[in-house]
């Protein structure tokens, strides 16, 4: 069966997309069978793998989680052999008020996955920087979550609201979910201030913290312009590299030999 991860952060522009882009094509390259789903109405994922929602309106996460399609219907091959996509459209803001009336709403999601979780080694779900009934949906339907991290003061204050969430739908809904990691992103060397805050966060969550750091890279930024994952953009990058050494974190965290 395989693994559900969510990479989730409610506070925006800490690299929770990108993370979710390249930690999915590193996995696919590293030759995993990878599901990527945008989760998130503003579609970042699905135009960052070169694919624009308004193509195929009637083939994403909004139709698969209003129950018009099923969740294989709506997969897209992506340029990388073995990543598929579930596109997202800005239709899915609608998704949380229809399915407000639904007995079990916040199952929606893992239910949807059900018959095709098998058919892949990851399912990583790129979430909306909100706590809604999307973001809730897919912490239902996650094994664990990956939060990305920027290395700034402010970004740790924010990480309260997301720990008391993930809480809830443990006390609930999903009660063995789990966190996978915190990565942190968009790391400058340079700076004191990231030195400082990247150290608070290993003596505060210990092991929690994934090894790797994704260094803060212009080729890394200027890939989803293109449509491409870094690992396509330009494979001989920083950044192509911080999210290799990822994915491999991810496959040892879970047992598998890279």
């Amino acid at each position: 069966m395989g693994k559900v991860i969510a990479i989730a952060n409610q506070k925006g522009g800490v690299g929770k997309t990108t993370t979710a882009i390249n930690l999915a094509a590193s996995l696919a390259v590293l030759e995993r069978k990878v599901l990527i789903i945008d989760a998130d109405p503003q579609a970042n994922t699905t135009s960052g793998l070169n694919f624009s929602p308004d193509n195929d309106e009637e083939r994403t996460l909004y139709e698969v989680m209003i129950g018009r399609i099923a969740a294989e219907d709506a997969l897209i091959q992506t340029e990388i052999p073995g990543l598929h996509m579930i596109p997202s459209h800005i239709n899915l803001v609608g998704a949380e008020i229809e399915m407000l009336e639904l007995e079990n709403r916040e199952s929606v999601l893992k239910n949807a996955l059900a018959p095709i979780r098998d058919n892949y080694d990851f399912i990583i779900i790129d979430c909306s920087p909100s706590l809604g009934l999307i973001t809730v949906n897919t912490l239902t339907a996650a094994d664990s979550v990956i939060i990305p991290v920027q290395p700034e003061f402010f970004a740790l204050e924010g990480l309260g609201k997301l720990l008391q969430t993930i809480r809830l739908v443990q006390n609930g809904v999903n009660p063995a979910l789990t966190i996978e990691g915190f990565v942190v992103t968009m790391f400058d060397g340079r700076t004191r201030v990231h030195t400082q805050v990247v150290g608070e966060l290993r003596d505060h969550f210990k092991d929690m913290v994934f090894k790797t750091i994704i260094q803060r890279n212009i080729r890394l930024s200027e890939a989803p312009s293109h449509g491409k994952p870094i690992i396509l953009y330009d494979i001989m990058s920083n950044g192509s590299s911080n999210y290799l050494s990822l994915a491999k974190e991810v496959l040892e965290h879970n047992g598998q030999t890279v």
